[in-house]
């Protein structure tokens, strides 16, 4: 088959379409081989290109962390699904491929009302908003959520489902157009995050705040995001954009009996109550309807032939990409 590979740590023109062994499902059981109709590209994908992000131990090291395609052939002990069923899956690596095994419990059906390509573009984003904006955030309805970078692939999947769960929506963006594109899919209040976003939610929320905020910044975000947090706050930290290491006010923390938890999903194990299945799961249960009934909707920026990843990757780095830039196979 062939496959995306990385030559050398680096920029985008490292990154070369090339024959690579086909992968196979096993030796352990529970494992599906799919054929990939399209990846899509995450901001960790760009990490793993320059080598600030080394898959975790057992997983390809092919990039990509989501795909959609069609089942070819099922591994030992799994139920449920068929060879040829039209699927979306979470992965941990080797989206960028023609093909790449799955475990089964990360796999997705195509949502209705969705195309196969499409669908490459939601488990990833999926997936981190629901773990953090709905298990570990616990956003509930008449809440005030903030999303930093909200025209991100990350922050037009969130602004959606938090409005579909009943939140008043605000998220930060860079530019009027951002803004705009905020707007339309439901942000009630829009942020220029080079302003003063703290005093800017607290005046459109009666100095209320957020009750969840979902960060990508990290240490860069991390004081204005305590300013901004509600009474009993839950900050929620998906990235480090922003740099690793913060200075915290616990005294402020502890004044707003707040929370603060970073998460990540790649390198979760696939079984267990914080596992991957148990958030696919969710996922399925939950979100796939909100797209079925028309709350939530993907949202493509661009669509690539999976060959020209390094274009994408260009694209993305360059800034102004609203929701998801999709790798076609084939």
């Amino acid at each position: 088959m062939h496959a995306i590979t990385v030559r050398q740590p680096g920029g985008p023109e490292v990154l070369e379409w090339a024959e690579v062994p086909d992968p196979t499902p096993g030796p352990g059981p529970g494992e599906v081989l799919v054929d990939v109709a399209a990846s899509a590209v995450n901001r960790a994908d760009l990490m793993q290109r320059q080598g600030h992000y080394p898959p975790p131990p057992g997983a390809s090291d092919i990039i990509g962390l989501e795909c959609s395609g069609r089942i070819a052939a099922l591994g030992d002990g799994v139920d449920g699904w068929q060879v040829g069923d039209e699927v979306c899956a979470l992965l941990a690596g080797g989206g960028y491929a023609e093909k790449v095994v799955v475990p089964a419990p990360q796999l997705l059906p195509i949502p209705e009302g969705v195309d196969l390509v499409t669908a490459a573009g939601l488990p990833e984003v999926a997936c981190t908003v629901w773990s953090n904006v709905a298990m570990a955030g616990r956003l509930s309805a008449g809440e005030t959520f903030l999303v930093q970078g909200g025209s991100s692939g990350i922050g037009t999947h969130a602004i959606q489902v938090a409005k579909a769960l009943g939140a008043r929506v605000a998220a930060t963006a860079g530019a009027p157009d951002r803004l705009e594109r905020c707007r339309e899919l439901g942000a009630d209040i829009a942020i220029d995050y080079h302003d003063d976003v703290p005093a800017e939610l607290k005046k459109a929320t009666d100095g209320h705040g957020a009750d969840v905020i979902l960060d990508n910044m990290g240490a860069k975000g991390l004081a204005a995001n305590l300013d901004a947090l509600a009474p009993d706050g839950r900050l929620v930290i998906i990235g480090l954009q922003g740099g690793r290491t913060g200075e915290l006010d616990l005294n402020k923390l502890l004044r707003k009996r707040g929370s603060i938890t970073a998460m990540g999903l790649r390198g979760r194990p696939v079984d267990g109550p914080n596992g991957k299945g148990a958030i696919v799961a969710g996922v399925r249960e939950q979100v796939w309807p909100m797209f079925a009934d028309g709350r939530v909707r993907p949202i493509v920026h661009d669509r690539f032939p999976m060959a020209r990843a390094a274009d994408a990757h260009a694209q993305l780095e360059a800034g102004g990409v609203v929701g998801k830039l999709l790798l076609v196979a084939g």
